[in-house]
């Protein structure tokens, strides 16, 4: 079953059981799915489904560390139950070895030398990892290679 088809289903069954939150949250995601599709003109697969997973899952981190910092609790466990959700929908996540590993062996491969080539790198990088690691991890990575 498709990563599309399986959200669909997941919301159903969320408004059978009647649960409030996850249901939401489902919708948030089926209606960032749709507008992109409005907006290109396109059928989404697999990898742009997680695409949008993981920039809605980067939005929750952000507003959990601004709420956080302004105190508000109530709204940043919000925040965390969505994200909860829409991690479900992530495929494994690559350990920070394997991210190293990988992203060493695109260093090599591209023959990358210092910090002017980090461009290069995360592109090609982000090509092979997206949806499979932190994007965030993979940027430390790539600096780390780089400058050694």
């Amino acid at each position: 079953m498709r990563l599309k088809e399986q959200i669909t289903e997941d919301m159903k069954t969320a408004m059978r059981a009647k649960d409030v939150e996850r249901l939401g949250t489902i919708r948030l995601l089926l209606s960032a799915m749709k507008q992109k599709e409005v907006d290109e003109r396109i059928e989404l697969d697999d990898v742009a489904v997680v695409a949008i997973v993981d920039k809605l899952i980067k939005q929750r981190k952000d507003s959990i560390a601004a709420f956080e910092q302004a105190a508000r609790q109530d709204l940043a466990d919000k925040e965390k139950a969505e994200m909860a959700v829409l991690l479900a929908y992530l495929p494994a996540r690559m350990s920070a070895e394997e991210v190293t590993a990988a992203v060493q062996a695109i260093v090599v491969e591209l023959g990358a030398k210092g910090p002017g080539d980090m461009g290069k790198v995360m592109g090609a990088v982000k090509a092979q990892l997206a949806g499979k690691a932190d994007m965030g991890q993979v940027s430390a990575a790539v600096k780390a290679a780089l400058a050694g």
